[in-house]
């Protein structure tokens, strides 16, 4: 059973106790919950991002008034107080939205502006806030989409000036491209063209950023019970597509790269397990996740902390809590660290952004999807 993508790279923890601040860099920050952040109008929330080493985060959200008509906004945050700062930008009564696509490089927040004149978009325009921290649009980030092409993944890879972006033509084609960018600098490399179908937008493939080799490291599968996995790399230096056989069964829900390393973390559904992978040998091991017992407690997103070296992985069915979710910890070879317990992860993948220095990230909370709760780790 595939866990179904929420539109919008919508991406969750509920309190062991509350933080009254945001942790410093040199403690070790107790295992739980701190502040969450409310939306500015009390809508849900389509996307989000906070910056790695900075103080503020970014969201976009969208309150539907029936009808196809909607109230959108774009809001910077705090990440001590999860106070909304500002909103960037607003539209009411409108058929138009907004979609946090992240921060990217040295703090440089990405906004989708979806334009509609009915049910369908017909527009996209991109907004660039550089820096994040001066609470206004800046720019625009145009790169040479067609209105059909939409993106299926655009890692952050937050202090690196490039990434990649994994985007698919649903104007007839539905083919998979990857295509490096330098969003600050608003310049853009050749796309490659990915044919194989374990990779089509359909079966929902993932992909992280591979910042020392300028690669696009992907997973994929056709999804069906029992199918096997594959890694895929796209050299953005060479404009190549290799790819090795993975280790997990069924869809790939998660993936992160640890660049310094060369090494890659997925999650897979069936065989509720993670994959550790050296990308250079293209071999890797397999590990159930700790204490799991069935497709219930597969993996779901995998966030890296490139500081600490570790993994994390959502987990929307907890095998360690007695009910909720979590976000279970690893290490590099593989091993159990921790986990982070009384989350409500919602059934697509949620995204963990993280402040590694300070061991503390955000994620989304469900039911509502209205709200980001702080955890630390």
């Amino acid at each position: 059973m595939h866990k179904n993508l929420i539109p919008g790279f919508i991406v969750s923890v509920l309190s062991l106790f509350a933080l009254c601040a945001f942790p410093a860099s040199a403690q070790m920050p107790n295992i739980g919950l701190g502040p969450q952040v409310h939306t500015a109008l009390g809508g849900f929330i389509l996307g989000y991002d906070i910056d790695s080493t900075g103080t503020e985060g970014l969201l976009a959200e969208s309150v539907s008034l029936g009808g196809g008509k909607n109230n959108v906004a774009v809001e910077t945050f705090d990440q001590k107080t999860g106070k909304i700062l500002k909103i960037i930008g607003q539209q009411n009564n409108t058929g138009n939205d907004y979609v946090a696509l992240g921060i990217f490089g040295n703090s440089v927040g990405l906004v989708e502006e979806e334009l509609s004149k009915g049910i369908f978009v017909n527009k996209r325009l991109y907004g660039v806030m550089n820096p994040l921290n001066g609470n206004k649009a800046t720019g625009q980030w145009t790169p040479p989409f067609t209105k059909d092409d939409i993106i299926i993944s655009m890692p952050d890879a937050q202090g690196s000036p490039t990434t990649a972006v994994l985007y698919f033509d649903n104007g007839g084609s539905f083919n998979s491209f990857v295509l490096g960018t330098n969003v600050a600098a608003n310049t853009f490399g050749t796309p490659v063209t990915i044919t194989d179908p374990d990779f089509s937008f359909n079966v929902s493939p993932v992909m992280d950023y591979d910042t020392q080799t300028n690669t696009a490291v992907l997973g994929g599968s056709l999804g069906c019970f029992g199918c096997s996995t594959e890694i895929g790399m796209v050299d953005l230096n060479k404009g190549t597509f290799s790819e090795f056989p993975g280790l997990g069964l069924g869809f790939v829900n998660g993936i992160a790269v640890d660049s310094a390393n060369g090494i890659a973390c997925t999650t897979t559904e069936d065989d509720f397990s993670i994959e550790i992978y050296d990308l250079a040998k293209q071999t890797g091991i397999i590990i159930p996740l700790f204490k799991a017992t069935s497709q219930l407690n597969s993996g779901g997103a995998v966030a890296f902390d490139p500081i600490h070296k570790l993994f994390l992985i959502g987990q929307e069915f907890s095998s360690i809590a007695p009910k909720g979710s979590s976000i279970l910890v690893y290490d590099e070879q593989g091993n159990f660290v921790e986990a982070v317990n009384g989350l409500s992860l919602p059934a697509s993948p949620a995204n963990m952004a993280l402040h590694p220095s300070a061991r503390a990230g955000y994620v989304i909370v469900t039911p509502e999807l209205t709200s980001l709760q702080q955890f630390t780790y």
